[in-house]
């Protein structure tokens, strides 16, 4: 006699992961929409949202996530005085010139004025780390400061200062053009990052590349799916609430497909990040802030 009863139970994740997959190929086979023509002006700065694509891109043209979220939230970008994420680089500003540590230093004492100093940083990121030997995310390069210059302790990787440090940085670079390198030592890393793109994991079997090069443009749930640009990070997102760093969404995209992800700082995600970023040459670094419907892959 057949134990249907057994059968269910041991093809019951089988089940659940397949029933997904059919609700997402569904979803983004229905309905589709390109990115709109708008223009992101800020204090009368016109920023460029789109950029021819470099060489070897799955894609004529690179396009921000901006061009991808709703009016309204497009508006928020526009106006410095209305971004939310814009109390996170207040912070990181007061954090810029605070002494801390035992070598008796701040950030300024050595970089001295940030808009100066940090201009094209965030948009060479992630990048070489001499000391350390390996490439390294601006988040590493800031704790490496901490700890070997300033004698301070590290911060966290999604604490506020952190986020705060990130985001005022990364301010610095708005309207410069994302630049990274790929080719001498940075090419081991690249490549890493690239198989974990193309890579299917996880119960629903998703690879980075079967939204945001497959179905890009397209509809998933409430997402309109982006090319996956990461030029606006750290970026405040309104399911989280606060802003968040690119290796934060990088797990909630794993977490999505059921993967076990990587952590935060891990050589994988930065390997990731540099491929990610790659995939992104040339398009303008963004303070960014993403609409409430977009939680269900990277931004």
């Amino acid at each position: 006699m057949t134990n249907w009863t057994g059968i269910r139970w041991m093809m019951g994740g089988t089940s659940l992961a397949l029933a997904a997959i059919a609700a997402v190929s569904f979803t983004t086979n229905q309905v589709s929409a390109d990115p709109n023509d708008n223009e992101l002006i800020i204090e009368g700065q016109k920023i460029p949202t789109k950029t021819k694509a470099p060489e070897g891109s799955p894609f004529d043209e690179l396009y921000s996530g901006w061009r991808y979220r709703s009016p309204e939230t497009q508006a928020l970008q526009m106006d410095d005085f209305e971004n939310p994420g814009f109390p996170m680089v207040d912070r990181g500003q007061a954090l810029w010139e605070k002494v801390d540590g035992s070598a008796g230093k701040s950030c300024a004492s050595c970089h001295n004025d940030a808009s100066e100093s940090m201009k094209g940083v965030r948009a060479s990121m992630p990048k070489w780390h001499d000391k350390i030997g390996k490439v390294q995310a601006l988040e590493h390069h800031i704790n490496y400061c901490r700890t070997e210059r300033m004698g301070a302790k590290e911060w966290k990787w999604e604490s506020d200062d952190m986020l705060g440090m990130t985001a005022y940085v990364g301010l610095q670079s708005r309207g410069m053009p994302v630049k990274v390198e790929t080719g001498g030592k940075y090419k081991d890393t690249w490549e890493k990052g690239k198989a974990l793109y193309y890579t299917r994991v996880g119960q629903l079997d998703m690879s980075c590349a079967g939204c945001h090069e497959d179905n890009t443009g397209r509809m998933i749930r409430a997402d309109h799916l982006s090319q996956g640009q990461i030029n606006g990070f750290p970026v405040y997102r309104f399911k989280w609430s606060k802003m968040g760093s690119i290796h934060r969404r990088f797990k909630g995209c794993m977490d999505n497909i059921r993967a076990k992800p990587y952590k935060r700082g891990s050589d994988e995600f930065t390997a990731l990040e540099l491929y990610v970023a790659s995939r992104g040459q040339g398009l303008s670094c963004l303070l960014y802030t993403s609409d409430a419907a977009d939680e269900v892959v990277p931004v």
